[in-house]
């Protein structure tokens, strides 16, 4: 179809009978328009093939009708990137947002790609995740006024718009299903100390370890980003020393598959093989598919996408409003006793 042969929004005008105004507002799902009417509207546009004019629409309204995930390297947890994506996709679905993603591959410089997206325009929000207590973006984006959404907290005073994990309460609830299993000794590996959750998470574990006044253990030398192989090495080292924990806390499932391996490498499993238990931040699915069952705390990534399309369409249709800001619980599997 050439360009005078494609319909517009002058087309759907002439078959509704509506301005074109109302017809363009319809189109974008304007709240002040009534349902029955968006919906007419919406249906001559599938039915004859209407795709808007992009650029025509930016030129006119200022708006790119883009949202950006800025998407960081991400290892910890399993499927983290295309959960993320369908969820929001399915908030996006229907908003005439399109949704363009951005690999952030340096995580060294994760400013650099944000500042590219806003001064030449390609976006009319931006979401990115990984966040540190006092994140360069946040702190850029803020200074210039572009709206954006980020996967996790941080601690600027200036309220921002942000979805996140309950860390704390996965850490505590950790604590105390293992010591409900007998555990005396618990591990917990911690993502890197630059990240917003590293602290989330020591504040619920050391809260939990106080209440049930059991013993502890951090390791320094690795976290839950640190390669499978060195977790690994580090478990099977760890386990046939003095005095190793008893039970593991993991924050993703990349983390727990290999200190399980670690352990298996130098214990054979036998019924003489000293128990370890773990408590699991699960995000995929894959921990059901093994044949040992293990307690499982999760988070539905999906949920969360979801959860910041939505937020972040609210304000960029209400730029006045509130901030949105959202902590989905953590979502308990535990193993019998």
């Amino acid at each position: 179809m050439n360009d005078k042969n494609r319909p517009t929004l002058k087309t759907i005008a002439e078959m509704t009978g509506l301005a074109i105004t109302t017809v363009s507002r319809a189109l974008s799902g304007a709240p002040e328009i009534a349902l029955k009417t968006r919906q007419r509207v919406t249906a001559v546009a599938e039915e004859i093939g209407y795709v808007p004019d992009r650029a025509a629409q930016r030129l006119r309204t200022g708006k790119t009708k883009v949202i950006t995930l800025m998407l960081s390297a991400h290892t910890e947890s399993l499927g983290f990137g295309n959960s993320l994506m369908i969820g929001l996709g399915r908030a996006l679905e229907g908003s005439g947002y399109h949704l363009n993603i951005t690999p952030c591959l340096n995580k060294e410089d994760e400013l650099t790609p944000i500042k590219d997206n806003v001064r030449n325009h390609l976006s009319d929000g931006i979401i990115f995740t990984r966040t540190q207590p006092f994140d360069d973006r946040i702190r850029y984006l803020l200074d210039v006024n572009h709206p954006f959404i980020t996967y996790g907290r941080s601690e600027f005073s200036e309220p921002h718009n942000f979805v996140d994990y309950d860390y704390e309460r996965f850490a505590f609830d950790g604590v105390k299903q293992l010591v409900s299993k007998g555990c005396k000794k618990i591990g917990l590996i911690l993502p890197p100390p630059t990240l917003m959750n590293h602290q989330l998470l020591r504040n619920g574990f050391m809260r939990g370890i106080k209440e049930c006044a059991v013993n502890f253990e951090i390791p320094e030398r690795i976290n839950s980003e640190s390669k499978s192989y060195e977790i690994r090495a580090w478990a099977k080292n760890r386990v046939m020393s003095a005095n190793c924990p008893d039970g593991f806390i993991c924050p993703g499932e990349s983390a727990y598959l290999a200190i399980n391996s670690g352990i298996r490498d130098q214990i054979p499993a036998t019924k003489s093989t000293p128990q370890h238990h773990f408590v699991v931040r699960a995000t995929s699915g894959i921990i059901d598919q093994l044949s040992t069952p293990v307690d499982q705390i999760s988070e539905d990534i999906e949920f969360a996408g979801e959860s910041l399309g939505r937020l972040l369409l609210e304000s960029l249709s209400n730029p006045r409003q509130a901030y949105n800001q959202k902590i989905t619980s953590p979502i308990p599997k535990f193993t019998p006793s």
